[in-house]
């Protein structure tokens, strides 16, 4: 009799034990989130990235201009609450997501493609990949297939179960930022004025639509006059794209490769010819003495490329959902 109820007792002392261990492993991932990693999906997925960079690779061969798209939507993610996946959800009732947000407006056919690679990923792997990571992935394979660098990119992001229309308004750069204000919101995320003007060289792919560069044409700042810093010939040229009434979705190419990534952003800047007011004014933006940065990708590729890398790890890296949080949506549209 005593040994059975020795025996009761030690069981149940055990699992009180375990489960307390259970609890106090589980605050410990709580409020130290497991990092990033390369290779997270080796076991669980091991054709992830040849999955995303086949469904990226048919994509931009079909419209050149996917790349630029999946690239911009990374950005507007990660700027948002971190790279949680969280541009990607619609809205529901009393919710209402960052796709309504100003700058998510145009990228109809960027979630389009994420729900294409995501379908694949999930016949493959159920339930298994984050929405979030997929766009990391996708965003990466975007420079490559248009002559970018590449990278590897740390994986284990889970995806969000809320979004915020009103912080996608204000967090995401628009084209009218002046310098200090692009410094300030760069530097809110973590990243420092360097990274600034290497992530903005992401412009070295892809087209502006009227409406973010009219201002600049017709009446910068309020004056009711061009920028003085915009190339003339450049300025008669965009006028003929871009008229001070109407013609607001017409679309002009932010350097002259528009589907190559490459200098020829920082050295349209060194021209006094960057279609975006906020790219204009990173001309003057220097490490120190003698060291404007545009100066120095626009003539060094190999560096551009390099620091581009650095930082685009470093941007995916703000504020992810890892361990227990978050989840791992089955549609990225939609909670699970």
């Amino acid at each position: 009799m005593r040994s059975s109820t020795s025996m009761f007792s030690f069981l149940l002392i055990s699992m009180i034990l375990l489960a307390i261990t259970s609890m106090v492993l589980h605050s410990t991932c709580m409020a130290h989130p497991p990092p990033l990693r390369k290779g997270f999906y080796s076991a669980s997925c091991p054709d992830l990235e040849r999955i995303v960079l086949r469904v990226m690779r048919d994509a931009v061969v079909r419209n050149p201009r996917n790349a630029a798209y999946i690239l911009r939507l990374f950005f507007h993610d990660c700027f948002v609450q971190g790279c949680d996946g969280s541009v990607l959800l619609d809205d529901v009732l009393g919710l209402p997501g960052e796709k309504g947000a100003f700058p998510n407006k145009n990228f109809a056919e960027a979630f389009l493609l994420v729900d294409a690679i995501k379908r694949e990923v999930e016949h493959v792997c159920p339930a298994a990949v984050s929405c979030a990571d997929i766009l990391a992935l996708a965003s990466r394979d975007a420079v490559v297939l248009t002559g970018g660098p590449h990278w590897e990119v740390a994986l284990g992001r889970r995806d969000a179960v809320v979004a915020s229309l009103k912080l996608a308004n204000i967090d995401i750069p628009t084209a009218s930022y002046n310098l200090s204000t692009l410094i300030s919101i760069f530097r809110s995320k973590g990243l420092s004025v360097e990274d600034m003007v290497a992530l903005s060289g992401a412009h070295t792919i892809g087209f502006a639509r009227c409406f973010n560069y009219k201002e600049r044409l017709y009446n910068q700042s309020g004056t009711l006059k061009p920028d003085p810093n915009l190339n003339v010939f450049v300025l008669r040229e965009r006028m003929m794209v871009c008229p001070p009434i109407g013609g607001d979705g017409r679309t002009y190419p932010l350097d002259r490769t528009p589907f190559v990534f490459d200098t020829s952003y920082y050295k349209d800047l060194i021209r006094r010819s960057a279609v975006l007011y906020s790219d204009q004014v990173l001309e003057s933006v220097a490490l120190g003495p003698g060291m404007p940065l545009v100066n120095w990708f626009a003539g060094d590729a190999r560096l551009f490329f390099e620091r581009f890398s650095e930082a685009m790890t470093k941007m995916g890296s703000i504020n992810p959902l890892t361990g227990f949080e978050g989840e791992i949506r089955r549609n990225c549209r939609l909670r699970n």
